[in-house]
């Protein structure tokens, strides 16, 4: 059970960063921002995460949706982790970034119901309506803070400010990614380490083992990085530099204020309703829906069919656990 826990969480991180590394960083390049540059960023974020944030987004994946301690508790996760990857590797491949957060929701709350321990749902409920919320204000941020650099003052020294902005705002991004979004990683590897270790439960990961977990996460987000760059969010508008600014700030603060609840919610969707926002804030038309209806209707789906599928896992292993 070690062996395919070990082998589950190491290709969760994959892709993770094939899903969600790749968008964060296909949003922040810029001619100006070089790709190892921006990779360090979000890396060192990764790493240092759970020692500024603490774990409690991470612990309402193992404690408070499913109780890993509980004696069905692993296999649980262990079918629902495996559904969430699967749907999201298919979404992925074609090169449109989902909620990897709401596949992994909604493969344990169905794969917990199928096998006979339901997940609390009021818990689940909660979290769906955060993780809803979180995207329109993100939308709305994006927008405001849009309109508001539209009023800044051209002069020579803008593209430097803005430049330094992007910085910084990036890396903001990515420490909310870290304190949210990303903890269902250190959820999935800390329950592989406790299934090394024999424990119940999740252990949180000591350094060397956010080190190669970052490590395993820049792997996946390098090699989907032109395939997520091909897909529909880099169609959405043509984005001036303070679109990526506001987009990123909108998405920081939205996702980094769901953290402080302990909520997992999804930062592609923040970053990407940002992006809308700031390009709406030069007029609707700025905006190419086309592109981004994909991109909704992915995200409509990915919480029934994980929930679904999940529910049907769970049922062949109550079986044949019987």
């Amino acid at each position: 059970m070690a062996l395919v826990f070990a082998a589950l969480a190491t290709g969760f991180v994959f892709v993770c960063g094939a899903n969600d590394g790749a968008a964060l960083l296909s949003l922040a390049l810029r001619r100006e921002v070089p790709l190892a540059g921006v990779l360090a960023v979000l890396l060192t974020a990764i790493v240092v995460g759970p020692a500024l944030f603490g774990l409690a987004v991470a612990r309402t994946f193992t404690d408070r949706l499913v109780d890993a301690r509980a004696v069905r508790g692993p296999l649980i996760l262990l079918a629902g982790v495996a559904v969430a990857l699967a749907l999201v590797l298919l979404l992925t491949w074609r090169g449109v970034p989902t909620s990897l957060t709401l596949a992994v929701l909604g493969g344990l709350a169905g794969a917990g119901a199928g096998v006979g321990v339901p997940p609390v749902w009021s818990t689940l409920g909660l979290v769906l309506a955060v993780a809803a919320a979180a995207p329109l204000l993100g939308g709305l941020l994006g927008y405001l803070l849009g309109l508001a650099a539209r009023r800044l003052p051209t002069s020579a020294r803008l593209p430097g400010a803005l430049r330094y902005a992007h910085v910084t705002a990036f890396a903001g991004q990515s420490l909310a990614y870290a304190a949210n979004d990303g903890q269902k990683m250190f959820a999935v590897v800390g329950v592989a380490l406790a299934a090394a270790h024999r424990a119940r439960g999740m252990l949180a990961p000591s350094l060397p083992v956010l080190c190669g977990t970052a490590l395993v996460f820049a792997a996946g987000a390098v090699l989907s990085l032109r395939r997520i760059a091909r897909g529909a969010t880099a169609g959405l508008l043509p984005p001036r530099p303070w679109h990526v600014v506001s987009a990123e700030v909108a998405a920081a603060t939205a996702v980094l204020g769901s953290a402080g609840f302990g909520v997992p919610v999804s930062m592609t969707q923040s970053a990407a309703a940002g992006l809308v926002g700031a390009g709406a804030s030069c007029g609707v038309r700025r905006v190419r829906w086309q592109f981004a209806t994909p991109v909704m209707t992915a995200w409509l789906v990915t919480l029934p069919a994980s929930l679904a599928l999940g529910y049907a896992v769970g049922l062949v292993l109550r079986e044949v656990a019987a």
